[in-house]
This record gives structure tokens, sequence and C-alpha cells, in this order.
């Protein structure tokens, strides 16, 4: 008999939204993969803390999977932080997860979602204790080179969540024992160039496709022939 194929959900980061894994999942599809994309759109919504609402959109959005199914979980950006809660919440095999270009939760204790210079730079921005969307916060020509298709663009930039200021100031548990399953890591480039020798050195597989940081909706087939290579179970 022969072993169930993993569906794979793909965990976009809270601070932009589904839209960003789209073009992956059709192309995970076309090649014949089960695919989900929870959307974790309203994880800022309320009070914190936040990161029980990550764990269970996903969650939720996986009700309908039997229990036994295999997943592979892909996490963007600092949905990477989600996962070791989003993992501890599911009762799925997980055979792998894959960051890419994503933040890494911590090796032991809590993991802050921003660095201290972040706040810095985010807390000026703040109005009402809600942020400006994330395309918001950086100037064009920072924003420009992320997307290729004006139209994707436009997807991406109209769904994205204000996000309260006490979601980036929040600590993320790190539950132990969630990185049961082979682990991997997909870079794109700077400034998670740290993250991926991070990755290198807990032993995990990593890839570079060099890119910005939406590079999954620039070159959605280069970003689905690395995640299934790093989840292939080959060297």
């Amino acid at each position: 008999m022969e072993p169930m194929q993993p569906i794979f959900v793909l965990v976009h980061s809270p601070s932009v939204g589904p839209a960003t894994w789209h073009p992956v999942a059709e192309h995970l599809s076309a090649a014949g993969h089960q695919v989900r994309v929870p959307s974790l759109l309203d994880v800022g919504a309320g009070e914190p803390p936040f990161w029980p609402r990550a764990a269970d959109a996903v969650r939720d959005g996986l009700a309908d999977i039997p229990a036994g199914q295999p997943l592979v979980l892909v996490a963007h950006s600092n949905a990477g932080l989600f996962l070791p809660s989003i993992r501890a919440g599911l009762d799925h095999p997980v055979t792998g997860s894959v960051f890419v270009d994503a933040a890494l939760p911590s090796r032991g204790g809590p993991t802050p979602v921003a660095p201290p210079e972040l706040l810095d730079f985010l807390r000026p921005l703040a109005v009402h204790g809600r942020l400006p969307r994330w395309t918001d916060w950086w100037d064009e020509a920072d924003i420009a080179p992320m997307f290729s298709d004006p139209v994707m663009r436009q997807r991406v930039i109209a769904e994205q969540p204000r996000l309260p200021l006490s979601y980036y100031e929040q600590r993320i548990p790190v539950p132990d024992g969630w990185d049961d399953h082979p682990c991997s890591y997909l870079l794109f480039g700077p400034p998670y160039d740290d993250m991926a020798v991070d990755a290198r050195e807990r032993g995990w597989r990593t890839a570079h496709l060099p890119g910005e940081h939406l590079h999954q909706i620039v070159d959605p087939i280069g970003t689905t022939r690395q995640i299934l290579e790093l989840t292939s179970g080959g060297v």
C-alpha cells in the first residue's frame, strides 16, 4: 500500500494575505498535489494574544481533512514564528516544514515577532494603536521590485490588514517537540541570510532562489520546484 501523498499547507504572513501564496498553490495543484491556503487575515483582530488565532485559523482551515492525512507546512516571512504553535495544534502527521524567506522560531523560549529596531521604526507609524498596511511602510523604490505584475500587486496590496502595533510587540511560544519532522529553509535574499545560516546550523536542508521578499509571486514555478525538492526526501 502506497503512503498517502501529503497536502501542502501554505501559510501566509499575517502582515499580508493569502494571495501571496495563490500562484504557488496553482502550480502545486497543476503538478497533482493537494493544497490548502488558510486565511490568517483575522489574526490581528481584537486584543492580544494573537498567536492562538494563527494556529486556530490553520486548524479550522483543515477541519475537513481526515486526521491521518499527512501535511507539509510551508510558512512565509513572519508566519515562520507561528509554525511551532500551528504544528502543536494539529492532529495530523506533519512530514515536513519549509520556511520560505521566513523568520525562525527561537531554539528555546518565546520568540519576539519584531526586533527592537523594527519596533522603534513602527511605533511612530501607529495611529490609535493600528499600523498602516505593510506595503505602506516603505518607499515605492522598495516596494516596486517585489512585484512584476500590476494586477497581482493590486491584489496583494488590497487584501493587506492593518495590524495593531501590539501584534509586533508579542512573543510567540515555541512548544517543545514541534520540530518532530524534517524542516528546511528556502532563502530569497537579504535580510534573511542570517536565518538561512541558522537553519543550516540546525542541520536543516537549505536552498537559495535569489529574489525579493515576495519572490513566490514573481517566480511561482521556481518556488514550487524548490519546495518540492526540499520536501522530496532526497539529498
